[in-house]
């Protein structure tokens, strides 16, 4: 009879994740009386394995053999029972309550009346704090926000007249935003390229560097919230794409296609001319490698992500995105006035 000893094993336990937030567990792993197991060997087969009855004969007769054999048989060791403990996280908690904070505040951000809207349009409301959410007390309202609440009162008036959120399942506010914005849009494209022609400017030169910049401002606040409430920086770039393929695709794919078919039915051509658009895309296309490039390198555990980081390299990556979109602005503007030849 050949015995086996084993001195460790490893035990696997399975945690169900029920997908919900909960406290401190604990449970015991507790080691039973071991028994004396007979392995029979056999070419064909694989071990089998036969547990022996508790009681082993022995051959000897005196108890000194007795003793001598009862060393030989299986035992355990000091410590037979483990108590196993799994910690909640507050970091997880931390976040999944502000989570539901702010999606709770989402749920309210909808009206029901245009009064609520007008009364939260006229209203000074503190900006958000971090600090002041984790000690749950009410902000007031600080000289900036008096001071960004003047400067752009006129746009929250005028947004007030949207219709309610309530009304028809949320429709009517969709459809006369989009049709508010438009016209808006519309507003500013006249109102820069008016602004260019009193200055000297080109078209070209304002659409870049103004109606650009004007447009994007709001993505980029979006953008830096979006970085701020999520995890990971998918959100905030997302944005900035996202928002981008829509003005591709649908500012100008939309607009073209409609002019496009009103000149077919005049019978007419519809020709668009290109001018400096070969260049500024291409210029862009390069820069945009150089960007895509740095948020890969970004990813190395030095400095741990697309956002944020080490102060050393996120000031430099802060330098060199404003150094290119200021070079952007700088050569399309040079091949605009023809101060060298683009293609």
């Amino acid at each position: 009879m050949h015995l086996k000893f084993q001195e460790s094993k490893m035990i696997k336990v399975r945690i169900i994740d029920d997908e919900e937030y909960e406290k401190n567990k604990t449970f015991y792993v507790e080691l039973g009386e071991p028994r004396l197991m007979e392995t029979t060997d056999s070419k064909e087969t694989e071990a089998t394995v036969k547990e022996v009855e508790e009681e082993v004969p022995l051959t000897g007769e005196d108890g000194e053999e007795q003793r001598i054999a009862d060393m030989g048989r299986p035992t355990l060791g000091d410590h037979v029972k483990l108590e196993i403990i799994i910690e909640e996280s507050y970091e997880f908690k931390n976040t999944v309550d502000k989570l539901i904070k702010k999606t709770n505040l989402a749920l309210l951000v909808g009206t029901n009346s245009w009064r609520d809207q007008f009364i939260e349009a006229i209203t000074v409301s503190a900006g958000e704090d971090d600090e002041d959410e984790e000690c749950g007390e009410e902000k007031l309202p600080s000289c900036f926000d008096y001071v960004m609440h003047f400067l752009t009162v006129f746009w929250k008036v005028l947004f007030a007249f949207v219709p309610p959120t309530d009304y028809w399942n949320g429709w009517a506010c969709f459809v006369v935003s989009i049709c508010m914005i438009g016209l808006l849009t519309a507003f500013i494209g006249d109102l820069a390229s008016h602004f260019g022609c009193t200055v000297g400017l080109k078209d070209s030169v304002t659409a870049v560097v103004f109606v650009a910049l004007g447009t994007s401002v709001p993505d980029t606040f979006a953008s830096k919230v979006a970085a701020i409430q999520d995890q990971y920086a998918d959100a905030s770039i997302g944005n900035v794409t996202g928002s981008n393929a829509v003005n591709v695709f649908l500012g100008i794919g939309v607009a073209w296609s409609i002019a496009a078919i009103f000149h077919n039915s005049k019978g007419n051509d519809f020709k668009v001319d290109p001018g400096n658009l070969a260049f500024s895309v291409t210029l862009f296309t390069i820069f945009a490698f150089v960007c895509v490039g740095v948020l890969m390198y970004r990813r190395r555990p030095s400095i741990g992500g697309e956002l944020g980081g080490p102060r050393t390299p996120k000031v430099l990556t802060t330098m060199l995105f404003v150094s290119l979109w200021l070079l952007y602005i700088i050569f399309s503007s040079l091949e605009a006035y023809c101060h060298f030849k683009g293609f």
